[in-house]
């Protein structure tokens, strides 16, 4: 078979390529471990509602308008630490978000915000964000979890000090 030279060096260039990606991929899946980036703070997924903090979820207050946010999602449900699924927080505030699941990977999202994290049997997940602009925030799940999926929502409403 007769080929060009071009088409030589673009097939070598091409699989070369391929090759390159492929070792990438493999080194970074099976060398150092697929996991979320919160690796390093885990526990066991039945005991989440006997852990601190997640026995007692919802908003406290840590420092001079600095709060930290404890979420536990399970089926269908945001616990938020009050049955209205309404977290108030004040303008301006540093929130940090430690939110992990009870069953299976849900999707964190608070929708006009930068938060976004995935949630995992058995990891925390963190984020922190600053709420700079009052209104109200609706907390989704992202990520498909079942039937009831369209109806796990919460509210986040940031209010004028």
């Amino acid at each position: 078979m007769n080929m060009h030279k071009y088409e030589k060096w673009w097939l070598l260039f091409g699989s070369g390529t391929l090759l390159i990606f492929l070792i990438v991929v493999g080194i970074s899946a099976f060398y150092m471990g697929s996991k979320p980036p919160s690796c390093a703070v885990t526990l066991d997924p039945e005991s989440v509602r006997d852990t601190a903090p997640f026995d007692e979820p919802g908003l406290k207050q840590i420092g001079d308008n600095e709060y930290t946010l404890t979420i536990v999602a399970s089926a269908f449900d945001y616990d938020v630490g009050n049955p209205e699924k309404v977290v108030e927080i004040p303008k301006g505030s540093i929130v940090h978000v430690s939110s992990t699941t009870t069953d299976v990977i849900h999707g964190f999202e608070i929708a006009g915000t930068n938060v976004n994290m995935m949630l995992e049997p058995g990891y925390v997940s963190t984020y922190t964000n600053t709420f700079k602009n009052a209104g109200t925030y609706t907390l989704v799940c992202n990520e498909y979890c079942g039937v009831g999926h369209h109806l796990m929502a919460a509210t986040i409403e940031v209010v004028e000090e």
